[in-house]
């Protein structure tokens, strides 16, 4: 019997081969986790980007709600004030006057018999009016 040819040669070649295969595929393990690491990070930074622009406009509207044109609006439109110099006008009821009494339309139902009843059951007198 023939004794099969080992050698080094051809046993180095073979680690080699699967000492590559291995490192590729860790590389393609952590291309996969950069390519969802980069996914993660586009998300964030839009959500970042959403709160600055509220905290930029809730500034803003701290700024105007402390300053002197948010108190001066505020007084003249709900606070119901006046400055020096300004004449308010109050509107007054006429002296002596009685407001004109709104007539209200009563209505009282007409009493319908029963046979009536019936007969706008079964053969309705207004739809059979308008019909051609």
């Amino acid at each position: 019997m023939k004794r099969p040819n080992f050698s080094w040669k051809y046993a180095i070649i073979i680690i080699g081969v699967v000492v590559l295969a291995y490192l590729v595929m860790a590389f393609n393990n952590r291309v996969v986790n950069l390519r969802h690491l980069a996914a993660q990070k586009e998300r964030v930074s839009a959500q970042k980007e959403e709160l600055e622009a509220t905290i930029s406009g809730l500034e803003t509207q701290i700024a105007y709600a402390t300053s002197d044109a948010a108190a001066i609006e505020w007084a003249y439109e709900d606070g119901n004030m006046v400055r020096e110099g300004d004449h308010p006008v109050v509107p007054l009821a006429a002296a002596k006057s009685t407001p004109a009494p709104t007539p209200v339309s009563i209505t009282t139902p007409r009493s319908v018999s029963n046979w009536e009843m019936w007969w706008w059951l079964f053969a309705d007198p207004v739809a059979s009016k308008s019909a051609p």
